[in-house]
C-alpha cells in the first residue's frame, strides 16, 4: 500500500475521532479535540507502529494487536487522553506503557521532551527502532516498571499511562509537577474507569472519572531497570 493511500486512510480515522468526540460529549465535556492534538494525529503513520500484517487496518478506530496481549490503542482514546493533558510545548512528559512507541511519537510532536518506559523488552527495543525511523529525536524509551515512574528526571509537567492499574501508583502522583495533570486508566478488570488527576500548586490532588475503558492491566512487580 503507498503513501497516498495511507495518508487518505488517516484522513477518515480523523472524521471519525471528530464524530466519536460528539457522540460522548456528555461524558467528556470534550466537543471536540484541539488542533494541535488532530494535527499531530493526522501527522504520525500509525502503520509504521503495528505489525507489518496489520498495517491494512492501522487508521480503524479500533485498538490492534501488538504481540505479548499487548494492543495499540484505538485511535479515538490515543486522541482523547492527550488532548486531557493539555500539553504545551516545553512539557516533560512522562508515559507509562511505551508498547511499539505510537502514543509517543504523538506526544513528540506537542512536548518539549518525552519519557516512555515499558515492561517487555522486545517491545521497548521496537518502540525504539520505529521513533527513530519516524524522526522522533525528544522521546527517550527506557525498559522497566513504569509503577516506580522514572525518578531521575521528575518532576513531570504531565504523565500519560497506557495500561490499567487497580490504584494509582503512588510514586507517579509523587513525580507529578505541582500544576500538573495525569491521564490513567485504573479500576478491576470489568470496572475500569479513564481517570483525569490533577495536582494543584499546594500538591493536592483530585481525580475526575472520564469514561469507561478496558486496557491491559499495568504490571505492578518491579524487575530491574535499564536504559
Amino acid at each position: 500500500m503507498d503513501e497516498d493511500n495511507y495518508s487518505a486512510m488517516r484522513d477518515e480515522m480523523l472524521e471519525e475521532i471528530a464524530a466519536e468526540a460528539a457522540l460522548v460529549l456528555a461524558a467528556t465535556g470534550i466537543e471536540h479535540f484541539s488542533p494541535r492534538v488532530m494535527d499531530a494525529m493526522g501527522r504520525v503513520p500509525r502503520h509504521a507502529f503495528v505489525p507489518i500484517e496489520l498495517q491494512p487496518f492501522a487508521y480503524l478506530n479500533r485498538p490492534l494487536p501488538i504481540g505479548y496481549e499487548k494492543t495499540i490503542s484505538q485511535p479515538f482514546i490515543v486522541a482523547l487522553m492527550t488532548d486531557l493533558l493539555e500539553i504545551d510545548e516545553a512539557d516533560t512528559i512522562l508515559e507509562v506503557g511505551t508498547g511499539l512507541g505510537y502514543q509517543a511519537a504523538i506526544l513528540s510532536l506537542l512536548a518539549g521532551q518525552v519519557y516512555t518506559m515499558e515492561l517487555i523488552e522486545e517491545l521497548g527495543t521496537q518502540a525504539v527502532g520505529r521513533l527513530g525511523s519516524a524522526g522522533c529525536t525528544n522521546v527517550e524509551v527506557r525498559i522497566g516498571n513504569g509503577c516506580q515512574g522514572w525518578p531521575a528526571h521528575a518532576p513531570f509537567d504531565k504523565i500519560i499511562v497506557t495500561a490499567a492499574p487497580d490504584l494509582i501508583p503512588p510514586a507517579l502522583i509523587q513525580q507529578l509537577r505541582p500544576g500538573g495533570r495525569m491521564v490513567i486508566p485504573a479500576g478491576l478488570p470489568e470496572s475500569q474507569k479513564l481517570l483525569l488527576v490533577l495536582k494543584d500548586e499546594r500538591g493536592m490532588v483530585a481525580t475526575r472519572e472520564i469514561l469507561p475503558v478496558r486496557f491491559s492491566q499495568l504490571e505492578e512487580s518491579e524487575p530491574p531497570m535499564r536504559v
